[in-house]
């Protein structure tokens, strides 16, 4: 595919296929979802039930998991009895816990394709971003958010609408702990270090055990997936903090030994005795 974009482009001169290939990232990543909240009963139907789910949990606190090493580091058998978030591929741990997460959610395209009938086996509530439909629309307990990854970047206080993807689904599970109420979220496994290096968004092909997530099979030999962003989920970190803060609520960074810098760091084991 992207050697025929790239005769498409020698071929066609850039005053031509420039505007034409915005036009189309427009709608693929944002111009989609806007009719479909009027015109599709499935996103209206997601839309009602995150209506139910706006301040559910107002006063609560939440852990949202990332999916880095660091987890094998902690006793996470202590949060069966705590409301938690779970991202992407976070299921691969449960045999392990004995439980799953209360909710998870999953924004990023090459994940959700490659993991829909993993995804779709899994029974509790999901967040899944409205450009995945194709491959999770039979599923009952998925939740379809409008997320995008395009301008402007923004922290959605109502999940209802529009969800700046901050190049993290760890940033969209902030805006969704938001707005279900939840007055305290804490991250663990948000080592925010990856040790493979190449350009920020660059699709890439993994050629063995994953390294950089809490297990080896997380992102395997044969998986896509996208390089870390780190400038941009730390732009996105510090809007989420900005508005915890701005309406007396909290996020803090309990992850063992994360690089993540945004959020006043815990202690993960002073928390679940508070």
């Amino acid at each position: 595919m992207s050697g025929i974009r790239s005769r498409i482009k020698r071929i066609i001169p850039k005053k031509i296929w420039r505007p034409a290939s915005d036009m189309y990232w427009w709608w693929f990543n944002r111009g989609q979802h806007v009719p479909s909240a009027t015109f599709s009963p499935l996103r209206r139907k997601s839309i009602q039930r995150l209506v139910e789910y706006r301040d559910l949990h107002r006063g609560e606190r939440c852990f949202i998991i990332g999916n880095g090493p660091s987890l094998q580091k902690m006793n996470l058998s202590l949060l069966r009895e705590e409301y938690t978030f779970g991202l992407n591929r976070i299921y691969l741990i449960f045999p392990e816990l004995g439980f799953t997460t209360t909710y998870l959610a999953s924004v990023n395209n090459l994940v959700i394709e490659q993991c829909a009938k993993e995804l779709k086996a899994l029974e509790m509530p999901k967040f899944i971003t409205w450009r995945a439909r194709r491959w999770m629309s039979d599923d009952p307990r998925t939740i379809f958010i409008d997320s995008d990854y395009t301008q402007p970047e923004t922290f959605a206080e109502d999940a209802t609408g529009r969800i700046y993807e901050g190049c993290t689904v760890t940033y969209v599970a902030l805006q969704l702990a938001f707005h279900m109420g939840f007055e305290k979220a804490i991250l663990i496994g948000v080592d925010h270090h990856f040790t493979v290096q190449g350009a920020p968004n660059e699709m890439v092909v993994s050629e063995g055990e994953d390294l950089n997530h809490f297990h080896p099979d997380y992102f395997g030999k044969g998986f896509r997936w996208q390089l870390p962003d780190y400038a941009g989920s730390e732009r996105a970190y510090r809007l989420a903090r900005e508005a915890y803060e701005r309406h007396g609520r909290e996020v803090v960074d309990a992850t063992e030994g994360g690089k993540l810098a945004i959020f006043q760091k815990a202690d993960y084991y002073t928390l679940l005795d508070s």
